[in-house]
C-alpha cells in the first residue's frame, strides 16, 4: 500500500496553507528547533534531546497525589532485553482501568517514556478514568530495527499477563503513539495480530510515521516546510533500517505503509495535518484499512503542521482535535 501517486509527484506544489492561529505558534519557534535533522546533525541533535527534554519524576508525575505512578521492568526475553514502563492512573478510583498502552514520539531516534505523560494523564487519563502505560523502547541508530517494536511487543505481553496485579482491564486496552509512536503502535497491532498475542480494542495513531519510501505527494510538497519534512524523515528511517530502507522485501512491522493485509486489525483513530509530511501516508493507511474491511476514523486538520498541538496546545485547531480523539476513545472503550 502505498500513499502517494509516485517520486516526485509533489516537487514544485505550493505547500497548503497553515492555520492562522498555529502559524503565529510557529513563528515563534527558534530557527534551530525549524531546522531539518541530517544524518551529519543526528549525534549532536541526540544528545541535545536527552540533556533538554524533560524527564519527569514519579513524584513530579504523581501531581501531588492526583495520580499514582510507578516504573516497571519486564525480564528480559529471547533477544529481547528488559524494558521500562512508567504506569500511571488516577488516584481513587479502584477496580480494574481500561488501559493507554501509550509509544511516544520522536523520529525512531529520540524522545523517552516520561515526558509524554503529565500532558497524557491531564488531558486523557484523568477525564476518562484509564491507565497510562508509556514505554521506554530502545532507540535507533543505536539500536536498529527491529529493537523499537519488539521492546513494545515485550511490553504488551507482560502488561497484560500481570494485569491483575497492576489494577489493569487487559480485555480494555488501546495501543496508540504520535509520530514514531503512532507508527509502532501500527507496526504493534500487526505484529501482535499475526503472533496470536493480546488483542487491543483500538489502535490512536497520531500523526503516524508509516512509510520509510518517504515518497508520497505530501512528502515532497512539504519538503522544507513542515516541522519534519522529508530531509528529517529521511535521516529517521535511515537511523533505523540503515541499508533495507527502501528495500522492496521490507516486513510491515518496520513500515506499515508496506502491510498487504490490513484485516483482523483493531479499529483505528488517524489524524494528521494537511500541511503534514504524513499527510498521504496517513490517508493512505486509512484507504488500506477501509478497502480490508476494517474501521478507521480519519480527521485530516486543515492548516495543521506536524506537532501542531504540542506547539501551540492552546489553539482552537488543538483543542477540536483533542475532544475528537477523546470521545473516541470514549466511544471504544464503552464497546460503541
Amino acid at each position: 500500500m502505498r500513499g502517494g501517486s509516485g517520486a516526485g509527484a509533489g516537487t514544485g506544489a505550493p505547500p497548503p496553507p497553515v492555520d492562522r492561529e498555529l502559524a503565529g505558534a510557529l513563528a515563534a519557534l527558534t530557527d534551530r528547533a525549524g531546522a531539518p535533522l541530517t544524518p551529519e546533525d543526528l549525534p549532536a541533535w541526540q544528545a541535545r534531546d536527552a540533556r533538554t527534554r524533560p524527564r519527569p519524576g514519579v513524584e513530579e508525575l504523581r501531581d501531588g497525589g492526583r495520580f499514582e505512578v510507578c516504573e516497571l521492568l519486564t525480564p528480559a526475553t529471547g533477544s529481547t532485553p528488559p524494558v521500562r514502563l512508567v504506569s500511571a492512573r488516577p488516584a481513587g478510583p479502584r477496580g480494574p482501568l481500561p488501559v493507554l498502552y501509550y509509544l511516544h514520539g520522536g523520529g525512531m531516534v529520540s524522545g523517552n517514556a516520561w515526558s509524554v505523560l503529565p500532558r497524557l494523564l491531564r488531558e486523557t487519563a484523568e477525564p476518562l478514568r484509564l491507565a497510562v502505560v508509556s514505554v521506554e523502547y530502545r532507540l535507533a541508530p543505536g539500536a536498529p530495527y527491529p529493537a523499537a517494536v519488539e521492546d513494545c511487543y515485550a511490553g504488551l505481553l507482560w502488561v497484560a499477563e500481570h494485569a491483575d496485579r497492576l489494577g489493569l482491564d487487559a480485555g480494555r486496552t488501546v495501543i496508540g503513539g504520535k509520530s514514531a509512536g503512532g507508527g509502532l503502535a501500527a507496526a504493534l497491532a500487526l505484529l501482535t495480530r499475526d503472533r496470536g498475542g493480546p488483542v487491543p480494542i483500538g489502535q490512536l495513531l497520531l500523526s503516524p510515521m508509516l512509510d520509510d519510501r518517504n515518497d508520497t505527494f505530501s512528502a515532497h510538497q512539504l519538503a522544507g516546510h513542515d516541522t519534519w519534512d522529508r530531509t528529517s524523515n529521511a535521516t529517521a528511517w535511515r537511523a533505523l533500517l540503515g541499508d533495507r530502507c527502501g528495500a522492496p522485501d521490507l516486513p510491515p512491522y518496520a513500515a506499515p505503509a508496506r502491510a498487504t493485509d490490513l484485516t483482523e486489525l483493531p479499529p483505528a483513530y488517524i489524524e494528521v495535518g494537511s500541511a503534514e509530511t504524513f499527510r498521504d501516508e496517513a490517508v493512505g493507511y486509512a484507504d488500506a484499512l477501509w478497502r480490508a474491511g476494517g474501521d478507521a476514523e480519519l480527521h485530516v486538520w486543515p492548516g495543521a503542521f506536524h506537532g501542531f498541538d504540542t506547539v501551540a496546545p492552546g489553539a482552537a485547531l488543538s483543542r477540536d482535535a483533542r475532544d475528537a480523539r477523546t470521545r473516541w476513545l470514549r466511544r471504544v472503550l464503552a464497546g460503541r
